[in-house]
């Protein structure tokens, strides 16, 4: 089952064309990963799905239900983390998520006990500190608390390591990749490698449409093949080594894009032939950004 689904959404502000025919799903249980350059329309696009912004054409579904724009019902299946949360800063953590659970209807035990599982989860269990004193990333997991306060069907979180260290940004990984469980997830990021960390399917965003869209897995395996790294001994033979090979040198170091292993073999004997010293030889696996590189041809 799709927890979401969009469908042919138009969106242009002026002359601009932000989305341009944007269709995808997320499916039930799964972390969607929606990745794409600055600009790209990814905002623009939660902020659809919450019906905070009207789009040309097109539609959205929740569960099933069509959203509206201004005053939506599929918000009660949905919890956000926007990029740069905003809190109350007088308050406690426990304070917090208690007025979030009165604002959404939930019984004063239901919100003590979803609080104490949700602060457990994202290690503010023992934080007496009123918010004014949290660090970025200790606010980044508080947020995330109050998006899954009401046990929402699909958590939607707009970038939500852009601006933390790699031990925060690891923190909240982790958490996103547990709350699989109980929700999907759409995950909005420009950084890459948190993409092949925890998510199951994802999406390119370019010129308004999907570009590519897969598991991490079958995103990959759209290149040709992998990339080949020659060091020669002598940083003088780069050059020489790149033309032999039909390769790129760079900082004395060659490489031969998307090289199938027959490639590979072809390499290695161009070598032997030409007895050429090197110190290094890597068949790299493909990523998701040197995928990405090519999909907006940088």
């Amino acid at each position: 089952m799709n927890i979401l689904e969009v469908k042919d959404l138009h969106k242009s502000f002026g002359s601009k064309t932000v989305l341009d025919g944007l269709t995808f799903s997320v499916s039930e249980g799964s972390v969607f990963g929606f990745i794409g350059r600055n600009g790209a329309g990814k905002t623009t696009t939660m902020k659809m799905i919450l019906g905070l912004l009207q789009p040309d054409s097109g539609e959205i579904t929740v569960c099933g239900e069509r959203v509206r724009y201004g005053n939506t019902p599929t918000n009660k299946y949905v919890g956000c983390l926007p990029d740069v949360p905003e809190f109350y800063s007088y308050m406690t953590a426990r304070e917090y998520l208690r007025l979030c659970g009165e604002v959404t209807g939930m019984k004063q035990s239901e919100i003590k006990k979803r609080s104490g599982e949700l602060l457990e989860l994202v290690g503010l269990a023992n934080e007496k500190h009123r918010i004014k004193g949290y660090s970025r990333g200790m606010k980044q997991r508080l947020g995330i608390a109050q998006a899954l306060i009401n046990k929402p069907r699909l958590l939607i979180c707009d970038e939500p390591t852009s601006a933390l260290d790699p031990l925060g940004r690891k923190e909240i990984l982790e958490i996103i990749s547990s709350a699989r469980g109980e929700t999907s997830v759409i995950f909005s990021t420009h950084i890459l490698s948190d993409v092949e960390k925890i998510c199951d399917d994802t999406a390119i965003l370019e010129k308004g449409r999907i570009a590519l869209c897969g598991t991490v897995s079958e995103l990959k395996a759209k290149r040709s093949g992998s990339d080949v790294q020659i060091v020669p001994a002598s940083a003088g033979d780069a050059e020489k080594t790149a033309q032999l090979l039909g390769g790129e040198a760079h900082s004395g170091t060659v490489i031969v894009r998307n090289a199938s292993q027959d490639k590979m073999l072809s390499i290695l004997k161009t070598i032997s032939e030409n007895r050429i010293p090197i110190l290094k030889i890597e068949h790299t696996e493909p990523d998701l950004e040197q995928l990405f590189m090519e999909v907006i041809g940088k």
